[in-house]
């Protein structure tokens, strides 16, 4: 299986040339640390950053330069600082070409749930709305199933949504799925040692297999 890293590894390699990429809190943030050579990528965060780097070695942190989900950050050289209206500007206006999300529940029609779980206090939904509705593309990291070992890939999520039919692929511990615009989680790669039958008992919503799937290769 994979761990953290290893998501945000595999989720690097959709990494395009010139793309301006929001990395969401949790997870999507280590994708900083795994920008293919050859590729360059300007990561924004909705706080009001443009220009993101890899996070700072221990002892090299800036406490003003923070990322949405206030961890310390490094700039770029031609990096920006501007405020949240402008970010969130920017957002709305369709000019961000990918997101990566992390999320509580995605449903087989590409829902997603991923800011409150009733009963528990929360400030808001921050900018989650504004990046689902908006993103060209949505990719989310998450774990396949929750502390329980239930599974967090459903037919219809069960906490408050996000976002409707918006999630494009999912990237978890144990495969890499890609939301059909017809509903279902077509199958395309497995993590390392992990089968098929694993993906099945933990996926609840719609598995779509087709074929041998490969595991996946991270350099």
């Amino acid at each position: 299986m994979l761990d953290k890293n290893g998501i945000a590894k595999c989720i690097a390699r959709e990494l395009k040339d010139g793309y301006y990429v929001n990395l969401g809190i949790g997870i999507p943030t280590l994708v900083a640390n795994y920008i293919p050579e050859g590729i360059n990528v300007t990561l924004q965060s909705e706080n009001g950053l443009l220009g993101m780097g890899p996070f700072p070695y221990e002892g090299e942190e800036d406490p003003d330069l923070i990322n949405a989900g206030k961890q310390t950050i490094t700039t770029l050289p031609g990096s920006a600082v501007f405020d949240s209206a402008l970010s969130f500007g920017m957002i709305r206006a369709g000019k961000v070409d990918l997101t990566i999300l992390g999320a509580m529940e995605v449903s087989e029609n590409g829902d997603i749930a991923n800011w409150k779980i009733p009963g528990k206090m929360v400030k808001g939904m921050g900018g989650a709305m504004d990046l689902v509705a908006s993103a060209k593309n949505i990719i989310v990291a998450m774990q396949h199933v929750n502390k329980a070992g239930e599974s967090k890939l459903l037919p219809k999520c069960t906490l408050p949504l996000t976002g409707v039919g918006c999630v494009k692929k999912i990237v978890t511990e144990l495969c890499v799925m890609e939301v059909l615009p017809e509903g279902g989680f077509k199958l395309l790669e497995r993590a390392p040692g992990v089968s098929v039958e694993e993906i099945k008992k933990a996926t609840l919503g719609k598995l779509i297999i087709e074929g041998d799937i490969p595991e996946m290769v991270l350099s």
